[in-house]
């Protein structure tokens, strides 16, 4: 926290527009979603200006051939200065920038970041909250002591000036005299060592869309599509095959029937194709036959429905119900089953079409291989995070991480990695929900947090210092103390600064007063 001496004068934060000019009733034509901008910090330190914001956006989705510029602007009197903005872009007005970028001189590129916005988000594919903390410090003038700070929100589209939609006034200017600025909580995070893995069990898998004539159960490698198919799962094996830090336990075959026809029928031609794929793999490559081992998926009905739901099907909904409502076995006492009532609905309409569309890319298998990996220390373990970072273990990651410096942008990656890699690993959702806390992104360390509930005093931390950030207190002091009592360090000092924040609210109350 930077102190500011009484002869400074002083900046900070008076929210003056409704959530509302920024809300969701502004045209369709440009943008859907809500975005909402949040003062932090606008103040004078020495010879700079310190600019704070943090701006929330909700399932954003920006019309593809415009951008949606957030433009802060400085304005006292005659003045007025635009400071960098964030660039919410389209999907063709992102890819045109790429296309832009990726053709540009080392000059050019140059000139382009000097005059770039402060961050550009995708403005399309999301579909939930998001976050962007907005931190600027610039020379400070003398005509900014009397400065107040606007958020200008432009459209613009392909070659076109800027259009203006709106303005939120964010920020005025108050004399240090008169009032103290909120204190900015300093949070302290803490982290969980994972526990070392004994034998570090993997598994990968592949998926082929095998062709196989009507009825017949033997591969032909040139038939249709198969070569395609066929070499996805050759280039898995020849990879484990090579990689000398693995011990291959077992390679499972797992044939998917598509589900017309009968159960019986099914099942051994699904088998049948499954033992051929073996057969086509066994001479390829020089591992042991004891090692493959052929498995009976089902009836793919996991398929049928992915592909009804992604379809735009006049019948979708009505599908959609049979499948999640009827059972596919059948029911003899009163004759129906999911297949029959799929072939009686709408005169058998929708069923033929799947029939001729969607049942021949059912017929699927899965090669998945079981492996053990070896441990690694921690240079192999740098090099292995390039390479294969699924080969790793949650304690080896966490170890790599601790070569870097506490808060650092490396260390805080190496975090979001071991989630990316365990996602349902609680140790994992938990160290990534503090390491989104260490940049104030409380959206997503709650997501992390649904994940993990671990009886341990890091928990009760990460959450405590979630509350602390979003301004409720009383539940940040709860959890706080349950840390500290165990004896963590970084509880003690949130409760520290839990206080400081305390003290600082009653001092704006009796100023205000």
């Amino acid at each position: 926290m930077i102190k500011v001496k009484s002869t400074l004068w002083l900046l900070t934060i008076l929210l003056l527009a409704s959530p509302l000019l920024y809300g969701e009733n502004l045209p369709d034509k440009w943008y859907t979603g809500t975005i909402q901008p949040k003062a932090l910090e606008l103040q004078q330190v020495g010879d700079s200006l310190h600019i704070q914001m943090l701006y929330d956006f909700d399932k954003i989705k920006v019309s593809s051939n415009h951008s949606i510029e957030l433009i802060p602007v400085l304005i006292a009197g005659n003045h007025q200065m635009e400071l960098p903005g964030i660039s919410l872009k389209g999907r063709n007005n992102y890819q045109n920038l790429k296309r832009k970028l990726a053709l540009m001189s080392t000059l050019e590129r140059d000139l382009y970041q000097s005059e770039a916005p402060y961050h550009i988000l995708k403005g399309y594919g999301a579909t939930g909250k998001e976050q962007v903390r907005y931190s600027l410090v610039i020379p400070f003038e003398s005509w900014m002591k009397d400065a107040r700070l606007d958020i200008k929100k432009e459209v613009m589209g392909c070659c076109k000036p800027g259009k203006l939609l709106s303005t939120l006034p964010l920020f005025s200017t108050i004399a240090l005299e008169q009032f103290s600025i909120p204190y900015q909580v300093i949070p302290h995070i803490s982290y969980v060592q994972p526990q070392v893995e004994p034998i570090k069990k993997r598994e990968m898998a592949c998926e082929a869309f095998l062709d196989f004539v009507v009825s017949k159960t033997d591969i032909k490698p040139d038939y249709m599509n198969n070569p395609v198919e066929l070499e996805k799962i050759a280039s898995m094996l020849a990879e484990v095959k090579s990689d000398t830090t693995i011990s291959i336990r077992g390679i499972s075959v797992i044939g998917y029937a598509s589900p017309e026809g009968s159960f019986l029928f099914n099942r051994q031609l699904s088998e049948g194709r499954a033992k051929a794929l073996v057969n086509y793999l066994l001479p390829r490559f020089s591992f042991s036959k004891e090692l493959y081992k052929v498995e009976y998926g089902g009836e793919n009905w996991a398929g049928v429905r992915k592909m009804v739901a992604e379809s735009d099907m006049a019948e979708k909904e009505g599908i959609l119900h049979i499948i999640d409502n009827i059972p596919a076995s059948i029911n003899y006492s009163t004759n129906t089953s999911r297949k029959k009532s799929l072939m009686l609905y709408k005169q058998g309409e929708p069923y033929r079409y799947m029939l001729h569309e969607y049942y021949p890319h059912l017929r699927k298998a899965i090669c998945k291989i079981e492996y053990d990996v070896q441990n690694f220390n921690i240079e192999q373990a740098k090099i292995q995070l390039h390479s294969r970072p699924q080969d790793l273990s949650l304690n080896e990651i966490y170890q790599v991480a601790l070569t870097y410096e506490n808060g650092s942008p490396e260390f805080i990656e190496l975090f979001e990695t071991a989630v990316r890699i365990f996602p349902e690993d609680e140790v994992a959702n938990l160290n990534a929900a503090s390491a989104a806390l260490s940049h104030g992104d409380t959206v997503l360390a709650e997501e992390y947090l649904k994940k993990t509930k671990i009886a341990v005093p890091e928990y009760e931390n990460t959450v405590g210092v979630l509350h602390l950030l979003k301004g409720e207190y009383k539940q940040a002091e709860v959890h706080l103390n349950k840390a500290a009592e165990s004896g963590l360090r970084q509880a003690c000092l949130n409760l520290e600064e839990l206080a400081k924040r305390r003290d600082n609210i009653r001092t704006i109350s009796k100023q205000n007063h």
